[in-house]
């Protein structure tokens, strides 16, 4: 009889599974080496993760949201990027990356890029004024970082503001206020990225 394999050797090999998948394809069918920018953006994704338990975790959910995401964002690295860095503000601002995963498919699903009619701008549709309330006016607000840490900042000083009340927060984020047909949207969205 053959002794158990422990959780760790079991979690080191679906680590290197999920890491293995993330591999371009192209790479794999033509037996290359996969490209080098991948492969540190992938490493870099998780070094900040306390524990190996905490990095494993955040490499299935890496996994699982890009798969969920490569509709939107075609381009590996640019996706791996926008979600490494909002699970990381998530943290920072202790609020489940799900809600901005949401938050950020309901203003621009996706596209560093969006430009609304009002000119707010980027992933998470950030209204220039903000560089002089929080930022400074230099910030590039198409930055996928800098665009996630105003978003996911404004909508941590909404929800204080509003006393906790979710849907009276995001109301405040996209100028609804008092209204409840935007955060009714964002939370239908987060549930596309719910574990």
């Amino acid at each position: 009889m053959t002794a158990p394999v422990p959780a760790k050797i079991i979690r080191q090999l679906l680590t290197g599974f999920i890491l293995a998948c993330l591999l371009p394809l192209s790479a794999i069918a033509q037996e290359t080496e996969p490209d080098p920018l991948l492969r540190q953006a992938l490493k870099d994704a998780f070094a900040e993760s306390d524990s190996f338990d905490d990095r494993f975790d955040a490499e299935v959910w890496l996994t699982d949201m890009s798969g969920r995401t490569a509709r939107y964002v075609e381009d590996e690295l640019e996706r791996i990027e926008i979600l490494r860095t909002l699970h990381a503000e998530a943290r920072r601002v202790d609020l489940p990356p799900s809600l901005l995963m949401g938050l950020m498919h309901t203003e621009s699903l996706f596209d560093r890029f969006a430009v609304s009619v009002v000119g707010a701008q980027g992933l998470m549709q950030i209204m220039p004024f903000w560089k002089k309330e929080i930022g400074r006016e230099q910030d590039n607000l198409m930055n996928i970082q800098t665009n996630i840490r105003y978003g996911s900042t404004i909508l941590k000083h909404y929800l204080e503001r509003s006393k906790g009340n979710l849907t009276e927060a995001l109301a405040r984020y996209n100028g609804s206020y008092g209204k409840t047909w935007y955060p009714e949207k964002v939370f239908k969205n987060q549930k596309r990225y719910m574990e």
